[in-house]
């Protein structure tokens, strides 16, 4: 497996949660190898029930353009096949887990890789963040523009850059030669304004 990479994943769906019964209609991914993005997947995908008129109206997808979208399993075999064994990555992962977990279980591929999260990681790094939207940090840390908000493909590629901003800044600012997934999963979970002291207790810890 190529070191340091990354499958930058967003869904587009029907609800919150696929414990109250929603389903993906769009997912992309985006690969991002030492800090480069190298490939993308995207599709829509048919997921045989209503989509909402408000999500309709939030994300651009309507009804008629799922209805002859290959179904969930089709596609999530593919996004599998396409993320691999690489560490996932989402904006707000709490909800991306949620759909991956649940239609990856329904192919039978559960997964086994860690998920990263961008504003935990965000909150972290950039505290003085009007907010931590996806919108409001590619505005404010002048990322890439990559398209319209609330497609997964436009939604994925801004995580991505964002990924690729949120390991600058640790290399620049922390003088850390890799960032890699468990360096990155720590950080997400520990306290805010408590990175100075994990780097320093980081560096103290043993390399392989």
């Amino acid at each position: 497996m190529p070191l340091n990479t990354f499958a930058v994943i967003d869904f587009e769906t029907t609800g919150l949660s696929p414990d109250h019964g929603a389903r993906p209609t769009e997912i992309a991914i985006v690969l991002v190898r030492n800090h480069k993005i190298v490939d993308r997947y995207q599709s829509l995908m048919n997921p045989e029930i209503p989509i909402p008129a408000d999500i309709q109206a939030l994300t651009g997808i309507t009804q008629a353009m799922v209805r002859s979208a290959p179904r969930i399993n089709v596609v999530m075999q593919q996004a599998t096949d396409f993320a691999g064994p690489y560490p996932l990555v989402a904006h707000n992962a709490a909800f991306d887990r949620k759909f991956w977990d649940a239609e990856t279980r329904a192919i039978h591929r559960p997964r086994v890789q860690p998920f990263v999260c961008s504003l935990l990681l965000s909150r972290r790094l950039f505290p003085d963040a009007p907010n931590h939207r996806l919108g409001t940090l590619v505005q404010t840390l002048h990322l890439p523009q990559t398209g319209q908000f609330h497609r997964a493909l436009a939604d994925a590629e801004a995580t991505a850059y964002l990924l690729i901003r949120i390991q600058n800044e640790l290399k620049q600012r922390y003088a850390l030669e890799t960032i890699n997934e468990n360096l990155l999963c720590r950080i997400q979970a520990i306290g805010r304004n408590k990175m100075d002291a994990f780097i320093q207790e980081y560096r103290r810890l043993p390399r392989d």
